[in-house]
């Protein structure tokens, strides 16, 4: 028979493994969690302070391959450049999102959005847009046609857009989508009907 301080002493060697194992799992939990965060370095905007309107977001349907325009209510500063930041930021919102029609990195972020001239709209994506982009010339294309409809569409004046990725210009988005090009409003419009005419 075993002794009784010895049984004693496996009693609470056993409690002592249990507890750790739990104290183990619940740090692997905080450590994963952690991480999460810190990968996502994408800039908090501050809160936008202007009047609530109504614009129309130009949405990508990969299984489909088309634009949908979709109505939203979104607060816009008066700016030009501002308004169309917080545009983008709504766009992107919507593809960031668990069931998105046209998912893209979490990590994907436009930081700045620059009006050149009074027609030519510069947006400045962050790498990890473009670098963890997936790459195909359906997805490529439906991405950059979304982004500038959606600017051609809501702020007046812009008839040209641009897109650099870390304020450089790359030849493609992820292998196929000119980035080299301007796309003024017929190139961006003769886009969307050729998707709308392939579906």
């Amino acid at each position: 028979m075993i002794p009784r301080h010895l049984q004693i002493g496996i009693i609470f060697l056993f409690i002592a493994i249990v507890v750790m194992a739990f104290y183990a799992r619940r740090m692997r939990g905080r450590v994963a969690e952690t991480d999460s965060q810190a990968s996502d370095n994408r800039l908090v905007a501050p809160p936008v302070s202007g009047a609530t309107e109504q614009v129309t977001l130009y949405v990508a349907y990969d299984d489909s391959g088309v634009l949908r325009p979709q109505i939203a209510r979104i607060p816009l500063p008066s700016g030009r450049q501002q308004r169309g930041q917080e545009l983008l930021r709504a766009l992107l919102q919507l593809y960031l999102e668990k069931n998105s029609p046209h998912p893209l990195p979490a990590s994907a972020d436009i930081p700045d959005l620059y009006i050149v001239d009074p027609g030519l709209a510069v947006i400045d994506m962050n790498g990890a847009f473009s670098d963890n982009h997936r790459s195909g010339i359906l997805v490529e294309e439906l991405t950059v046609a979304s982004l500038a409809e959606t600017l051609l569409a809501n702020v007046p004046g812009i008839n040209r857009v641009k897109i650099l990725v870390d304020g450089k210009e790359r030849p493609t988005l992820a292998g196929h989508a000119d980035l080299t090009q301007f796309y003024d409003i017929a190139m961006v419009s003769k886009m969307v009907n050729q998707l709308q005419a392939n579906q």
